[in-house]
């Protein structure tokens, strides 16, 4: 299992550099992003970082020298709206590829009654709200990424438990924003959930 998060200080860093975190970027933080980081595209729609189509685009080409480190970028998505994301997004997954990235799609509520086009992207992005990302509908879908071979992400993982409950579906890698409130004191909890997990469970690094 690996942990993204954002590079909220030089402890922060220093722990991404040696491969122990992972780095989420969004077009709204402006951080120079290292040669060789293993990191994530986000495209920021949860909240208001989204910088509108053509900006997320132009953000996702002029990472492109470092796509190849990057596990996954987003299409643009609506967060509980699994209709309304599929509407946006779907235009966007080529372009996303187009771009040497691995296309995301952002699994949101009432993605199970869809017509999941497998074939157009390439990670599976857990999103959706808290009873729905930790339901039986999530599970399914995460199942089915697993028995294709894809990658499986879960957003908004703030706590052991739910990086515990992420591993044991399926997914690979998991973001969360704990280490940003207080890096001093969350960041060595934080490694140590990592840690953890993957003693009982190392599957991204078996990949």
């Amino acid at each position: 299992m690996l942990y993204l998060t954002t590079p909220s200080g030089v402890k922060v860093r220093a722990a991404m550099a040696a491969g122990l975190l992972g780095w989420m970027q969004t077009p709204a933080q402006g951080n120079i992003l290292p040669p060789g980081q293993t990191w994530g595209a986000d495209n920021g729609c949860f909240g208001r970082g989204y910088p509108g189509d053509e900006g997320y685009l132009s953000f996702l080409s002029a990472h492109g020298d470092r796509a190849r480190n990057c596990l996954f970028a987003t299409a643009p998505d609506v967060v509980g709206d699994a209709v309304k994301t599929m509407t946006r997004s779907l235009p966007f997954l080529p372009e996303i590829r187009r771009r040497g990235y691995p296309a995301a799609l952002v699994a949101q509520n009432g993605l199970e009654a869809l017509t999941v086009p497998w074939d157009d992207f390439d990670v599976l992005f857990i999103g959706g709200d808290t009873e729905w990302k930790l339901g039986e509908h999530a599970r399914a879908l995460t199942s089915e990424a697993c028995r294709r071979g894809m990658w499986v992400h879960m957003g908004r993982v703030n706590s052991l438990k739910r990086l515990r409950y992420a591993q044991s579906i399926g997914c690979r890698s998991a973001d969360g924003t704990y280490v940003a409130f207080g890096p001093d004191v969350n960041l060595p909890k934080c490694l140590e959930w990592v840690r953890r997990v993957n003693e009982e469970a190392p599957l991204w690094r078996a990949a």
